[in-house]
């Protein structure tokens, strides 16, 4: 088949230019084209081949057949006698290549071809996309909103449409078609990762919104985020400049996007404040990051390397009095506030104790002063309450031996009669009668424990 091997090639350097695909690659997707449109007519086995010469402007295609005395399977195969029409030293047991007429299919390979070529096309447009925004994981981006896909957003952000999943929204807010946005990119994914995130469950809410767009976009797949915490340590570094200078650190963050966030800040330079560089002057700064978060409540807090402290800081804006460790090992602990900062310290449905306790790692409990007084009194009655029933011991002597700091009928008998009477109001004859009647209380608390082991023995036994 001729051609105008100009046109051709100017066709071909167009594609290779404007859509960066190779030369190489566009000719062989065309030969391509052609040996499977002749297949269609010929047969799935034939030997066929096809060449386009750019240079001069021609397609060419080929047939080889295998030489045989009784044709079995013409799409391989030639007899002898034809074979000899066409080339007459030919043998049986040879081959020989039949140059094919491509007038015909030339036409519907160069439809195949651009199919071809227009998927090609896409294909090294999503990896060229993706391999740019990849990298991007991390930025702050501004786009517009296109549509929406059930509850999630479609951003356009020029070259490629983002993904804003309902989950990465801040709930409050509500946008319109055109609506300016502001967001981070969390994840840019490929087609071929959405089929190797499996049940990941961080990844599993990007998946679902990827598929519920375009499906013929097939990728890229940009995510953002208006509720990561990356996004407003971002925003923090584009408002405070000592972030980015690395004067002043953001340590930790935990947010209830739209609501509130706690942010621990550190600063490297004695002279520098760290609240006060994040807040700016006459609260400027702070503002601006709370006015893009629809409002969002930003607790600034102090860090500190000892944990009671930064425990005690991580409830603000309430303050705190005291801490108690109740297990440092389960990382439990309490902390005590004034009766007027309890309300504050808690929270409106525990929002700021919530925020402290995912800040710090801690499982934290907060009580005011009243709450403990009250607890410790209880704590009291209850030993006074305990000491009495033991024989010897009446409510008066249980209340001296409470404040002499005799916690526990075991600590009692276990007492010299001498020790005992150094405490005021208790003889020696008293001392004596109290500490045998705490051995006798033990004892039968020891033999009603028996007895009812045995009593769940037997139970078992009968079951």
């Amino acid at each position: 088949m001729e051609g105008n091997p100009k046109e051709l090639m100017m066709a071909l350097e167009s594609l290779e230019r404007e859509k960066n695909i190779k030369r190489d690659d566009i000719i062989k997707t065309i030969e391509d084209a052609l040996v499977s449109a002749l297949r269609k007519n010929l047969g799935k086995t034939a030997q066929i081949s096809a060449k386009i010469n750019p240079e001069e402007g021609d397609i060419k295609a080929f047939q080889v057949l295998n030489i045989v005395e009784i044709v079995a399977n013409p799409e391989m195969e030639i007899s002898l006698e034809q074979a000899k029409a066409m080339d007459d030293r030919s043998e049986v047991g040879g081959t020989i290549t039949n140059v094919l007429e491509v007038e015909d299919f030339s036409r519907i390979a160069a439809q195949i071809a651009k199919q071809v070529l227009i998927q090609k096309v896409r294909g090294i447009e999503r990896e060229n996309t993706y391999k740019e925004f990849k990298p991007r994981e991390g930025e702050v981006i501004t786009g517009s909103v296109r549509r929406f896909s059930d509850r999630d957003i479609v951003v356009d952000l020029g070259k490629v449409e983002a993904i804003l999943p309902y989950s990465e929204q801040i709930k409050r807010e509500r946008y319109s078609n055109g609506s300016r946005i502001k967001a981070i990119i969390t994840k840019v994914l490929s087609q071929q990762d959405l089929l190797t995130i499996g049940e990941d469950p961080v990844l599993g809410r990007y998946k679902s919104a990827a598929f519920k767009m375009d499906k013929g976009q097939r990728g890229p797949y940009v995510i953002l985020s208006r509720t990561s915490p990356a996004f407003l340590e971002d925003l923090f570094k584009v408002e405070v400049p000592e972030i980015g200078e690395g004067i002043v650190e953001i340590k930790a963050i935990q947010r209830d996007p739209g609501f509130r966030a706690k942010v621990v800040v550190r600063s490297y330079d004695n002279k520098v404040d760290p609240i006060g560089t994040c807040v700016g002057m006459r609260g400027i700064r702070i503002r601006a990051i709370m006015n893009e978060l629809s409002g969002e409540r930003i607790d600034l807090i102090p860090y500190s390397e000892d944990v009671t402290t930064m425990i005690m800081n991580s409830i603000a804006p309430a303050r705190a009095n005291s801490v108690k460790i109740i297990s440092a090992e389960e990382k439990k602990a309490l902390i005590i506030v004034p009766d007027d900062q309890l309300a504050i310290a808690i929270g409106k449905d525990w929002q700021n104790i919530k925020l402290a306790s995912k800040l710090t790692g801690w499982e934290l409990e907060v009580k005011s002063e009243s709450q403990k007084l009250q607890e410790g009194q209880a704590t009291v009655d209850n030993l006074e309450s305990l000491l009495a029933s033991v024989e010897g011991i009446g409510p008066k002597t249980a209340e001296t031996l409470v404040k002499a700091g005799f916690s526990s009928v075991e600590k009692i008998a276990a007492l010299e009669p001498e020790h005992l009477a150094t405490v005021q109001g208790i003889g020696e004859k008293s001392a004596a009668k109290i500490i045998e009647g705490a051995k006798k209380y033990l004892e039968t608390q020891g033999e009603e424990v028996l007895q009812e082991e045995a009593v769940n023995d037997d139970n078992q036994e009968g079951n």
